[in-house]
């Protein structure tokens, strides 16, 4: 009797742990080194989930895209073969097209426009689009202002950029617009692009201060031209299904984690945007500051297909945030 007993107590009390929440190991993914906006941005979520759940839920962070590229890391979070990955919307507009829109170039004045976009209705509204395709967006995060760099000529100007062999992301907003900059457009995963830049198959690539510097392109870049050209968001997807399975108050656990991992995000891009440019001058990359103007102004004719592309009353709104 007293087996069975000792049985019994047993079972219920693993039923009552898997109703409460069972032990769970999740992964989560970025593409760029754990040293950096990114990797400080899920080793914060990985902290924070597994303190509000009392190490039911642990999350272990991968970097350096040993999972693949950010859109494969995409693809394994909608396949449900991962549970969460942190990317840059680079390739986001293949999953869903509704987010091409906030890659059109210069759309932003600054952060701070950007955020206040991302973290108000606009951006809300977006992370909803998401659910439809077998994600659950938990929430923007940052990858930073992108500016160009390139091993052939010093970018002072527009003009300057034509026949140059350019990186891109793969995304199709920034394709057409670095097009009508005259660049020859080459997309690329971002783990291949240090040792394309090394080899010379490509000329240059663009990407925000933060990436720059932890992804070392100062070793295989001579010039950097401070264009800011477009602002990069990044965003935590989790599979929608994954999701779905937690309880209301693990699911709140998530959301919760992953506005206090923004934060922490948004202040690396700050600090390293602050530090930037003087540690890669100190590096030996040729830093040159540009008239913007002129670039915006070159992107008129593409801008205009941008607008009969997304409706003008669309860029407006996002234009008009305080």
């Amino acid at each position: 009797m007293k087996l069975k007993a000792i049985a019994l107590a047993i079972g219920v009390a693993a039923a009552l742990t898997l109703s409460q929440g069972a032990w769970a190991q999740m992964k989560i993914s970025i593409s760029v080194a754990q040293n950096s906006h990114q990797g400080i941005a899920i080793d914060t979520l990985a902290k924070e989930v597994e303190k509000r759940t009392n190490g039911r839920i642990k999350i272990q962070p991968f970097y350096s895209g040993s999972l693949g590229g950010e859109r494969e890391s995409i693809e394994a979070v909608q396949l449900g073969t991962q549970e969460l990955t942190f990317t840059s919307t680079g390739p986001v507009p293949n999953f869903v097209p509704e987010a091409r829109i906030l890659d059109i170039p210069f759309l932003f004045r600054d952060k701070a426009h950007a955020r206040a976009v991302l973290d108000g209705p606009i951006g809300q509204e977006m992370l909803a689009k998401f659910e439809a395709k077998g994600f659950k967006a938990l929430a923007w995060g940052e990858n930073g202002v992108r500016h160009m760099t390139n091993n052939k000529r010093a970018v002072n100007a527009p003009e300057d950029l034509k026949g140059l062999k350019m990186r891109t992301m793969e995304n199709p907003v920034h394709i057409a617009a670095y097009k009508g900059f005259g660049i020859v457009t080459t997309p690329m995963a971002f783990p291949e692009v240090f040792t394309a830049l090394q080899q010379g198959t490509v000329d240059g690539q663009e990407n925000p201060l933060s990436v720059i510097m932890a992804a070392k392109f100062e070793q295989v870049q001579k010039h950097l031209s401070l264009t800011g050209h477009v602002y990069s968001p990044a965003i935590f997807l989790m599979n929608k299904a994954a999701f779905d399975k937690l309880s209301a108050a693990d699911k709140q656990v998530f959301l919760d984690a992953a506005k206090e991992a923004v934060k922490a995000n948004r202040a690396r891009v700050d600090e390293d945007d602050a530090k930037g440019v003087a540690e890669l001058r100190s590096k030996g990359m040729q830093v040159i500051d540009v008239d913007k103007a002129k670039f915006v102004s070159a992107l008129g004719p593409v801008n205009a297909e941008f607008e009969k592309q997304f409706g003008k009353a669309n860029i407006d709104r996002i234009r008009a945030v305080k």
